[in-house]
């Protein structure tokens, strides 16, 4: 075994397995029948010891008997009886049904069966169906009929009654007709009434119309965050068209190639984004110094010409094959998801939501849209006010905010935050976007007294699929995905579409109103992501391949547990790691590139690039940063680079990706070391080196070469205020990115300080000079 684990891609500090089938012919039985009288044995009384957390043995004569050892640490009676039961279902099967393949059989209960699908009729219950004798013990079904209710039926009876002709900007004018007057959006200290809103959406879609915005035409909003950015996105939906969120601080050859995807005939900006763009063959709008001439347009609702089943936005995510690609969502979809959301959680006019999520992200519509529908205001940050978490704090109790959406690593970095125990308006805080950590959760409540939510759901699937409300006292350890929303169906489902017992991992299947129409311009991805709905007899009924993996517990909720492929989720950011390979590998001097996921010892995710260089080149660090910045976000940039001559294989000739090296904890920069020369600079880099876990930085080394991202950036203005009792801002940071600049700065600041508080004393000293040369004055008299 030792050798078999030697040939495996099974680490050598883990076990080879953890199971073990044993079978034994037993002649007892046969002894005893040949005694006559009818003498058989049903059961052996023994007395062993198995060093595997579970062993199944099984006896074969005339009869088969079988008999589970397990730890009992490990798995819980029920979990065994259910495996116990999943083997007769598979056995009984296989008797009963010999005309049908092995993929056919069930192994779930009619109980479960009932659970997890609704309305659906298994294919193997209409009687024997010719289709061959090929069978793979893999497809075998093993639930029983109890079980298989419970996960096909019960647990996925989720009906509700929404309107299903409106769309998004429909539902918005019916709350304006209701509450004209209350105030639905503020920005930096300017607001807009309901009314004001919807007339200058009204003016902006009227305008859009005169350039031939219609039904399933796509919007270009290449725009900072900002009042123009949500009159743009309501205006475009009223005209009837799309809108597609190009994200001002991507790269400009990853905006040029969605603005060419996307193929945008008109696109909203503002004048000081114009000379950013890249150039294109669109109507460019800026929607501030061209106000004037759309504000002639009329301010009345416009005549929807689009439907419930018109696209309402198209937003990119990471694409394997190098390439961003578009999902598309409908009306229909999103508007059942804020429907859904508002009775859940019941949001009232006395609700302010901030709205905090760059544009190119899917919780960001929700955050748009939700508050304006029941009459609720709507708080808008400013630009890169996301990634600081002291403005947060700031703005929270400014605008008594009750509602936000964090990503679980950065409400770590907001409970932080001095003063955060100060929010005490907060009423819920929903998260999600990655995995909520149980810790995460415990110190959540220890610091805050409201509500905290887990959602889950992919762009494919209108934002959110499924909700879990998180409990300060709960018998989980982990924090589930929760229960399916409404008019959704979750199927956790093996290779062969089969439901998955409970308690057994399988990849998570989405159904239901939600499911997008595919993704932009890709019709082969489409098909194989985007697949035909087993459980459901409604025509063109689809499913979504997840590619999550998860699983039921016995009272219904979710667990997540990982991914099946190569995407990853950092910093609620979703990657395809095989797209960063692919711009990795276009640079000249690599001949392979790999990109893996490492955890440092404070638990933080960064992207490692391993690279094998051409022959007669050598890859130039400094060069790749350059290089990828010119392709993708700063989200998808690898935080470490480690070259090596080859890249180890497993024997079957793949990447061992476990086998890759940890990063040394060097510099990794083509900059001339120089030293800290200043106490100033000596502190700033403790600093970078604690958090970067790099030694040796220079004052001329990059913060962001060095593998720095945003939320160590957070981190860094955290330890920084503590060093030298001085506020400082996020965007400040990022105007500093080496040791030697960001020394200046704060010495500047420093001397800045001193010279006011010198003013200051001097002021405070001539006003009492003047309080007692009056005093005396008034005493002569």
């Amino acid at each position: 075994l030792s050798k078999v684990q030697q040939w495996s891609d099974v680490s050598s500090g883990l076990p080879l397995f953890e199971s073990i089938v044993v079978f034994e012919k037993g002649s007892l039985n046969s002894t005893l029948r040949a005694q006559g009288d009818g003498w058989f044995n049903r059961e052996f009384l023994y007395r062993g010891q198995t060093n595997y957390p579970l062993t199944v043995i099984g006896y074969a004569d005339k009869e088969l008997l079988l008999r589970i050892e397990y730890d009992q640490h490990r798995f819980a009676q029920t979990t065994v009886r259910h495996m116990l039961g999943h083997v007769r279902t598979l056995l009984e099967g296989m008797i009963t049904s010999v005309n049908l393949p092995a993929a056919a059989l069930p192994y779930v209960t009619s109980a479960e069966q009932q659970q997890l699908l609704v309305g659906w009729k298994p294919p193997w219950t209409g009687g024997s169906v010719e289709l061959g004798q090929d069978r793979s013990i893999a497809a075998l079904s093993i639930l029983p009929e109890q079980e298989r209710h419970k996960l096909l039926i019960e647990w996925n009876d989720t009906s509700v009654e929404y309107p299903r002709n409106e769309c998004l900007h429909q539902l918005f004018e019916t709350q304006v007709k209701r509450t004209p007057e209350a105030m639905a959006v503020v920005y930096e200290g300017t607001a807009l009434t309901y009314r004001q809103l919807n007339c200058r959406a009204n003016q902006l879609g009227h305008y859009l119309e005169t350039l031939g915005v219609e039904p399933e035409t796509l919007v270009g909003l290449f725009m900072e965050r900002s009042l123009e950015m949500v009159i743009g996105i309501y205006g475009i939906l009223k005209a009837g068209g799309a809108y597609v969120p190009l994200d001002p601080e991507y790269p400009p050859d990853r905006v040029a190639y969605m603005i060419e995807d996307t193929q945008v005939s008109v696109l909203l900006t503002q004048e000081h984004l114009v000379a950013s763009l890249p150039e294109n063959g669109a109507k460019v709008v800026c929607l501030d110094s061209d106000w004037n001439t759309i504000a002639k347009e009329s301010a009345d609702n416009l005549a929807s010409r689009a439907t419930a089943e018109n696209l309402a936005y198209v937003i990119y995510t990471s694409g394997s094959t190098g390439k961003p690609k578009g999902v598309m969502n409908e009306h229909r979809g999103i508007c059942n998801r804020l429907l859904w959301m508002q009775d859940q959680y019941g949001l009232t006019e006395e609700d302010r939501i901030l709205q905090k999520t760059p544009f190119s992200f899917d919780v960001s519509v929700w955050e748009f849209f939700w508050p304006l529908l029941v009459g609720a205001c709507l708080i808008v940050a400013r630009p890169r006010g996301h990634k600081d978490s002291a403005y947060l704090v700031k703005l929270i109790i400014d605008q008594d905010i009750t509602t936000l959406h964090f990503v679980p690593s950065m409400l770590q970095i907001f409970l932080e935050e001095k003063g955060v125990e100060n929010c005490l308006s907060l009423k819920r805080v929903i998260c999600s976007g990655e995995a909520l950590p149980y810790e995460l959760q415990k110190r959540f409540f220890e610091r805050l007294n409201t509500e905290l939510h887990n959602l889950y759901g992919p762009t494919e699937a209108a934002v959110d699929v499924t909700y879990w409300a998180c409990q300060r006292e709960s018998d989980y350890h982990f924090v589930p995905i929760g229960f399916p929303v409404a008019n959704t169906q979750i199927y956790i489902l093996n290779p062969q579409l089969q439901p998955a017992p409970i308690g057994v991992s399988g990849e998570l299947h989405i159904g239901g109103v939600q499911v997008a129409r595919g993704y932009l311009n890709r019709p082969e991805l489409t098909a194989e992501k985007f697949i035909h709905d087993p459980f459901n007899n409604k025509p063109g009924a689809r499913l979504y391949k997840t590619g999550d993996l998860a699983r039921y517990f016995p009272d219904g909720s979710i667990e997540y547990l990982s991914r099946i492929d190569h995407q990853v989720k950092i910093r609620g950011f979703r990657i395809e790691l095989g797209e960063i390979e692919i711009v990795l590998s276009e640079h000249e001097t690599v001949g392979r590139g790999v990109v893996i996921v490492r955890e440092d010892r404070s638990g933080d995710k960064r992207l490692v690039a391993y690279v094998v260089s051409e022959p007669d080149h050598d890859a130039s660090v400094t060069e790749l940063f350059k290089h990828l910045r010119t392709k993708l976000p700063e989200y998808m940039i690898p935080q470490h680079f480690v070259e090596l001559d080859a890249l180890p294989l497993t024997p079957s000739g793949k990447v061992d990706r476990h086998a890759l090296p940890a990063p040394q904890e060097d510099r990794q920069t083509e900059e001339t070391y120089v030293a800290p020369q200043n106490e100033v600079e000596k502190v700033v880099a403790r600093i970078w080196q604690e958090l970067l876990r790099v030694k040796n930085i220079g004052i001329h080394d990059s913060f962001f070469e060095l593998g720095g991202h945003s939320l160590l950036l957070v981190r860094m203005l955290h330890k920084l205020q503590e060093s030298f009792a001085k506020e400082l801002s996020i965007v400040e940071m990022f105007q500093h990115p080496t040791i030697e600049t960001l020394a200046k700065f704060l010495t500047q600041k420093q001397k800045k300080a001193r010279s006011f508080a010198t003013t200051h004393d001097l002021v405070k000293k001539q006003k009492e000079s003047l309080k007692r040369q009056k005093r005396l004055a008034t005493a002569r008299r």
